[in-house]
C-alpha cells in the first residue's frame, strides 16, 4: 500500500502592527487578526506584535484589555509619537516567528489576504512576498501620490512592481528582523521594498483587496506628507545609485537571510 503524502508544513506567523490615535480601530484589527490565525489550519505557532506610537486616545488602554485575553499579543509602547516608521521597525524587531506579515492598524488591509501566499510561502516562491492593491480605497489625491512615487522608485531602483509603496508585505523572519530601517513617517513600506531588493531578493507581488479606513483620521498632512516623500525617494534612489558604483556597500547579512 502506498504511504499516504506527507501533510504540508504549518507556518509560523508573526503579524507586525504600527498603532498610531487607533481607539476607533485597534479593537476590530486585532481581534479579525487572532481568529485569522487561530481558525486557519495551515498557521501553526503565531503572536501578534503592535507598537503603540506614543497614542494620545485610547489605543494603549484597549490593547492592554485585549492582551489580558490574548497572551499571543505583544504591546511596545512608545512614551511620545515617533514616526509610523520608527513604530514598524520597533514592532518588527520584536517579532519571534519564522514568517511576518505587516499589517496597518486602521482595517484597510485584510489579513485574509494572506490566504493568497501561504501557498507560495510552503513551495519556497521566495523570501519576501508584497500585496499589490488591485483598486486602493484612497481617495484620489493619495492615490496620485502613491502611483507617483512609485513610478520614480521603480524607475530608481530598475524594478516594474506594481505597487511598490503597498505596507501589506510577508518577509521571512531573519531577513526582515536584519533590514536597517531609517524611515522615521509613513515612507517606511517604500523603504523596506527598496532595502529588500537592495540585497538582491526579488519581491513575489500577489494582488490583495484593500478597504477603506475603518474609522478615524490619517495621522499625517497630505502635502508635508507628500513632501517628505519625494525627499525620501530621492534619497533612497542616491542610494541605490551608490551602491551600484560601490560608492555604498551593501550591508552583510547571516547566511540564512541570504
Amino acid at each position: 500500500m502506498p504511504n499516504a503524502p506527507a501533510a504540508p508544513p504549518l507556518i509560523e506567523i508573526s503579524v507586525a502592527a504600527p498603532a498610531y490615535n487607533e481607539a476607533e480601530n485597534i479593537a476590530a484589527a486585532v481581534t479579525e487578526w487572532r481568529e485569522y490565525l487561530e481558525h486557519n489550519p495551515a498557521i501553526g505557532a503565531w503572536e501578534i506584535v503592535v507598537c503603540d506610537d506614543g497614542s494620545g486616545d485610547a489605543t494603549g488602554k484597549i490593547l492592554e484589555e485585549l492582551r489580558e485575553d490574548c497572551p499571543q499579543l505583544v504591546v511596545v509602547t512608545f512614551e511620545r509619537n515617533l514616526g509610523a516608521g520608527a513604530a514598524i521597525a520597533a514592532a518588527i524587531a520584536r517579532t519571534r516567528m519564522d514568517w511576518v506579515v505587516l499589517l496597518d492598524s486602521d482595517g484597510q488591509f485584510p489579513i485574509a489576504n494572506l490566504d493568497r501566499f501561504i501557498e507560495r510561502i510552503r513551495s519556497g516562491a521566495g523570501l519576501a512576498f508584497s500585496g499589490a492593491r488591485i483598486r486602493k480605497a484612497d481617495s484620489l489625491p493619495y492615490r496620485w501620490g502613491s502611483a507617483a512615487s512609485g513610478a520614480v522608485s521603480n524607475l530608481l531602483h530598475r524594478t516594474h512592481y506594481r505597487d511598490f509603496n503597498s505596507i501589506f508585505k510577508v518577509v521571512y523572519g531573519p531577513l526582515f528582523r536584519a533590514l536597517p530601517l531609517e524611515s522615521a513617517g509613513m515612507n517606511c513600506s517604500t523603504e523596506i521594498t527598496a532595502r529588500v531588493s537592495e540585497l538582491g531578493h526579488a519581491w513575489v507581488e500577489l494582488p490583495i483587496e484593500h478597504r477603506e479606513r475603518g474609522g478615524g483620521s490619517r495621522g499625517w498632512r497630505f502635502w508635508r506628507g507628500a513632501r517628505d516623500r519625494a525627499l525620501f525617494v530621492g534619497y533612497l534612489g542616491l542610494r541605490h545609485w551608490l551602491l551600484r558604483r560601490g560608492v555604498l556597500r551593501v550591508p552583510v547579512l547571516d547566511e540564512e537571510v541570504r
